[in-house]
Parts: structure tokens; C-alpha cells; sequence
């Protein structure tokens, strides 16, 4: 009798930069799955703020408490990094109704791609509910704060980025 393969959910996305709503969806997931793969798109076509590398480091340190949970890059299609790490499951999150249309979609059609994918969808936590990756750049881009709603890390590393020589 062979033993039961590990739950093993894969979350993709840009997390440029990983927001405290990400990290709210990366602990619950791990409580819900033995592994959870935190999947760091290249996206050279969203023209990312911060690099790969540093997009991966700052997954792993707001991460680095969670013993399931491991990041990796990727530039490849979706579905062929779910085929290279033998996953079936997309966690993906869900802040309001119109998220839910573009992530169906997602989903239908990543299923078209590999028929044995499942989506699993999480909403944030409410006070989580209003953050996105796009609006903290922007904060940070005209300098304000943003330690509320990224780790640490994250606050140090875009004030790297925009400071001003």
C-alpha cells in the first residue's frame, strides 16, 4: 500500500511586491495543504518594480516561519511549472466580485490547458480586503507609507527603490 501523495497547492503571481494580504493567504493555505509553493512570475511584460531575485528573497523572508511554504520563479507557461512540480491544485485570492470574473476565467482556461488542475479560491481577511500590489507601489512610488499594509522587508526594499539619488 502506498502512502497518500502530500496536498501540495501552488500560488502564483507577480507579488511585486508580497503584500500582507498575500502573506494572509499563504498562512491560511498552509494550514489547509502539506505544501504550498509560492509561485514568483518573471512577468518581463508587467515591467515589475523590484527584480525577480528580490521578488523570491522578500517571498522567503515574510514567509520563513511557515516550514511548508517554498518560493520559486518561473517564466514559463502556468501550466507547464503545475506539470514540473506534479501540483493539481492553484490557490488563487479573491478580494471582491470583480476579481472573481477574471480569476474564472483563469481558471476555465488553465483547465482547458491541463484537465486535472483544480482552483481553489480564498478571500483576504477584511482588513486585508482593500490592499493590492498596485496601490502600494504607487504609495511608495510618491513616497508615502506603507508599513501597514507590506512586512518590513518590503517597506525597506521599495524605499530602496524610489529614494532619490
Amino acid at each position: 500500500m502506498s502512502a497518500e501523495q502530500p496536498r501540495l497547492a501552488v500560488y502564483p503571481g507577480t507579488f511585486d511586491p508580497i503584500t500582507n494580504g498575500h502573506f494572509d493567504l499563504i498562512a491560511r493555505a498552509a494550514r489547509l495543504f502539506d505544501r504550498v509553493v509560492v509561485a514568483v512570475a518573471e512577468s518581463p511584460g508587467k515591467k515589475p518594480t523590484l527584480s525577480l531575485a528580490q521578488r523570491i528573497a522578500l517571498v522567503e523572508s515574510t514567509c520563513h516561519a511557515l516550514p511548508n511554504v517554498s518560493a520559486v520563479g518561473f517564466s514559463s507557461l502556468l501550466t507547464t511549472l503545475m506539470t514540473d512540480l506534479d501540483a493539481r491544485i492553484l490557490l488563487r485570492g479573491i478580494r471582491a466580485a470583480s476579481d472573481f470574473e477574471y480569476e474564472l476565467q483563469l481558471a476555465n482556461m488553465n483547465r482547458a490547458q491541463h484537465p486535472d488542475l483544480e482552483s481553489v479560491f480564498l478571500t483576504p481577511a477584511v482588513e486585508n480586503s482593500y490592499i493590492s500590489s498596485t496601490i502600494v507601489r504607487e504609495i511608495a512610488r510618491l513616497g508615502g507609507d506603507v508599513s501597514a499594509l507590506v512586512p518590513p522587508k518590503v517597506v525597506k526594499a521599495l524605499a530602496e527603490r524610489f529614494s532619490t539619488p
